[in-house]
């Protein structure tokens, strides 16, 4: 068995050994397409090496070989077992034998920089059959290996492919794979090795439903990879080639290759491009219809549905052209028009290597219907097949839920949140993207459609039901569905980094706004974020208290004189957040009851109800009318304090006036919560009377402020933020709205208090996350599944006022 094959000579038999990335491009090259040639390093080459190791642990003494079962739900563990395999591996030495093979492959590349890539495929245990193993290979398991860009000498090479092989076992890495079923002996990686030409621009091409979309920046394609840029665009009709949209991104940095050596700079160099740089295409006209016949070409040899990346560069004695550099097949809910096809390690023709979350099985095992059921709004995205539970009346009792199925309901009241864990979706026929619903949909990464008119109707109890979350639409299962336990592994989203655990540090870019996340559920605490945050910049009490204190209204505690229970329950939940992002803060949103929120309870049955509940007796005003249960908080809060956590902080919702927060602040002081220095009391600036307060309420006592844009956007615009009827008006863009956030931040900037915002705001309108860090946000936080996309905004936004001030700072004196 070869160490090394090269692109131009992979057979279907090399398939398990070169991984799935390699072949798909050998195919391509030996059928003629330009491709960046190359060569893989075999993955046996990995095996080998592993057992060459002297492994101060014996547990990881057959490495290759063993499924190492581990404690996921211990991050710290899995962290320390992670570092410890990939340091071994970075300090091992490679054989002179394969040094010397592997630098003669480098050099037939005549190139100085290479790239290397990581190329999988997965081996059968016999339990599960290799189209199966192959659907759990999501795209994103991909991305678990990072791409490394290494100069061409032997010593960089192997240090390169050592960091490569060390990914595999990195923590987020041992936590999918372990989490997903799969054993490590059953992942076969390989490397594919490149060189990195002068690039001129980069980009990545998707294909689908006759349209070609065009990604494109200037330099290298990692400035689109890390989200240090909103590339140009283009949407081109598949089969005529016509433009449809174009659009210019915003391009302010590029990456091309250090032409440098030390040993203190580098491999790769970002710079700033120039005004006139930004405001023009990375692609000449004559380019871009290179990329759009190169990619009709591949249309027309392998099928539609595909990921294409590619790269435009300079060769000598040869104009700029454009090649591959990767081609992944994708797959989507609605059947395929055509089948992409390749060679297969077996067979000389079969559908092209499958990597996507939502897999097409072969036609026995899976056909979807393309007309949906019913479409709403895509408040959490995922998708997922199960049976459906119908349920119309919200008025009844719901003690339980079939566990794995869809839930169907009118609206979801807030003492069913905490059973919402045990359903695989959610639709309903009311409610909004801010609604409660949506909210721990999105932070149990359960897929949601709202406001689907109809849905309880259309949909039948117990029928097979496809919910896609991200599109908004529900769709009738037809013809043979697969059985829940494969339904299970082709739908479910792949699960990233624990929340504690330190990411990559060659990955992200360091930021000056705090990113923080919304979390409210036990279980968040487990699941994983794909980056490290600055803490918890809203703790929901409301929803946690829907789950701990078993779906009971929480005055019911108080009327059954359980007053001491529902401060042990809070307090336990409560310190386990605390505890999880110790030191970073952790602000706990008091509660703030809306009197339509719980249904079928004994307090909602003794509870006057309200014409107006968004506008009725909730917030700080019901603390003064009843100041009970806030005192019962701040009990749970004091004794979290007491546990050995001052990083637990309180903000106060609904304020409406000076007076409200003074007697809550009186109550804070009396619960001895001021005692502990690092203790904060904030309040949410969501009502519209806090624009003209503000200063008042920093004189009373504020400490900082989170700007809700959710309620403050209903306020302000007169529109019920979850009515289903009013989604288009309801618009965090509205000037308004925006005129309100940035009087906030500047007069929290002039007062010298920190401002964070913590509604949906710079999630569903990413443009604005530049117009709050110019007027100086101090933190956003954000949903977990938003995390990612804002982090990368935020960059953008940085990197973009940064340059701004550099130009300012360059110009000549007049």
């Amino acid at each position: 068995m070869a160490n090394v094959y090269w692109l131009t000579q992979l057979q279907p038999g090399h398939h398990s050994m070169v991984g799935g990335k390699a072949f798909n491009l050998g195919y391509l090259l030996q059928k003629g397409f330009p491709v960046i040639p190359g060569f893989v390093i075999s993955a046996q080459v990995l095996r080998d090496f592993l057992e060459t190791i002297d492994w101060l642990e014996p547990l990881f003494a057959d490495l290759s070989h063993s499924s190492l079962r581990l404690d996921i739900e211990n991050p710290q563990q899995l962290q320390i077992i992670a570092q410890q395999i990939r340091h071994q591996i970075n300090t091992a030495t490679l054989s002179p034998p394969l040094l010397a093979e592997l630098a003669a492959a480098a050099a037939d590349l005549g190139c100085s920089t290479l790239i290397l890539r990581p190329s999988m495929a997965m081996q059968s245990n016999g339990r599960l059959g290799k189209d199966k193993l192959r659907a759990m290979l999501p795209l994103k398991a991909s991305g678990l290996v990072n791409i490394q860009v290494c100069h061409a000498d032997q010593t960089s090479l192997a240090q390169g492919l050592k960091r490569v092989w060390a990914d595999l076992f990195g923590a987020k890495s041992l936590f999918y794979w372990q989490r997903s079923g799969i054993h490590l002996q059953q992942v076969n990686l390989a490397v594919l090795v490149q060189p990195i030409q002068p690039t001129i621009a980069a980009g990545i091409v998707q294909t689908h439903d006759r349209l070609i979309e065009i990604q494109a920046t200037t330099g290298l394609g990692m400035a689109i990879d890390w989200g240090d840029v909103v590339p140009d665009f283009y949407q081109v009709q598949a089969d005529t080639g016509s433009i449809q949209i174009q659009q210019l991104g915003q391009k302010t940095i590029a990456y091309r290759t250090n032409s440098e050596r030390s040993d203190t700079l580098t491999v790769l160099q970002s710079f700033f491009l120039e005004n006139e740089q930004q405001e023009r295409y990375a692609l000449e006209a004559d380019n871009l219809r290179q990329v759009i016949q190169l990619t009709q070409a591949v249309i027309a040899e392998v099928g539609d549905c595909l990921e294409l990346e590619w790269t435009l560069h300079r060769t000598p004695n040869v104009s700029a052209t454009v090649s591959l550099t990767q081609v992944t097949p994708q797959s989507t809910p609605a059947t395929r028009t055509k089948s992409a096809v390749f060679l297969k390690p077996d067979h000389s023709m079969v559908k092209l290597t499958e990597t996507a979350e939502i897999v097409s099985q072969p036609e026995s095992t899976l056909a979807l219907a393309t007309t949906p059921i019913v479409t709403g709004l895509a408040a959490s995205p995922g998708q997922t097949i199960a049976l459906a539970t119908v349920i119309s009346d919200v008025e009844q009792p719901l003690d339980a839920i079939p566990t794995g199925t869809i839930l169907i309901a009118p609206t979801i009241p807030l003492n069913w949140i905490r059973l919402l864990r045990q359903v695989a979706a959610i639709v309903t026929e009311q409610g909004g993207m801010t609604s409660h619903s949506a909210i721990v949909a999105r932070e149990l990464r359960i897929p949601a459609v709202m406001a689907a008119f109809g849905a309880t109707q259309r949909i039948q109890p117990g029928e097979q039901i496809l919910v896609d979350g991200t599109a908004g639409v529900v769709y009738r299962m037809t013809e043979t569905t697969p059985p829940p336990a494969l339904a299970e592994l082709t739908m479910s989203k792949p699960r990233t980094l624990p929340l504690n655990l330190a990411a990559d540090p060659s990955s992200p870019t360091v930021i000056g706004t705090r990113l923080m996340v919304n979390l409210s559920q036990l279980e968040s605490l487990t699941q994983p974020l794909p980056l490290p945050v600055d803490g918890v910049g809203l703790m929901r009490s409301e929803l946690l208290a829907s789950q701990v204190l078993d779906g009971h209204h929480p005055q019911w505690w108080l009327q059954q004189g359980r007053e001491s229970e529902f401060v042990d329950r809070m307090a336990q939940a409560i310190r386990q957040f605390a505890a999880t992002f110790m030191p970073h803060p952790v602000f706990y949103r008091s509660l703030d009851l809306r009197s339509h929120e719980f249904r079928a309870t004994t307090v909602a049955e003794t509870t006057a109800p309200e014409v107006n509940p968004v506008l009725g007796l909730r917030g700080a005003l019901q603390y003064m009318t009843h100041p009970a249960l806030f005192d019962l908080e701040l009990a749970a809060l004091a004794r979290v304090q007491q546990a050995g956590y001052p990083n637990i902080h309180l903000m106060l919702p609904f304020v409406r006036l000076v007076d409200e927060f003074t007697f809550c602040r009186e109550r804070v002081e009396r619960a001895g919560l001021t005692q502990i220095p690092q203790f904060q009391l904030w309040i949410m600036a969501e009502v519209p009377s806090v624009l003209f307060l503000l200063p008042e309420y920093v004189r009373a006592g504020v400490q900082g402020i989170s700007i809700g844009s959710n309620d403050l956007t209903q306020l302000l615009l007169g529109i019920d933020r979850d009515s289903p009827q009013l989604p288009a008006i309801y618009n965090a863009r509205h000037p308004a709205v925006q005129r309100a956030i940035a009087h906030l931040i500047q007069q929290a900037r002039h007062l010298q208090i920190p401002c964070s915002i913590c509604g949906q705001a710079p999630v569903q309108y990413p443009e604005l996350v530049e117009d709050l860090i110019r007027e100086g946000i101090t933190a956003i936080s954000v949903e977990p599944d938003a995390i990612e996309p804002t982090y990368q905004a935020i960059v953008r936004a940085e990197r973009r006022l940064l340059l701004e001030l550099a130009r300012q700072h360059s110009q000549p004196e007049q």
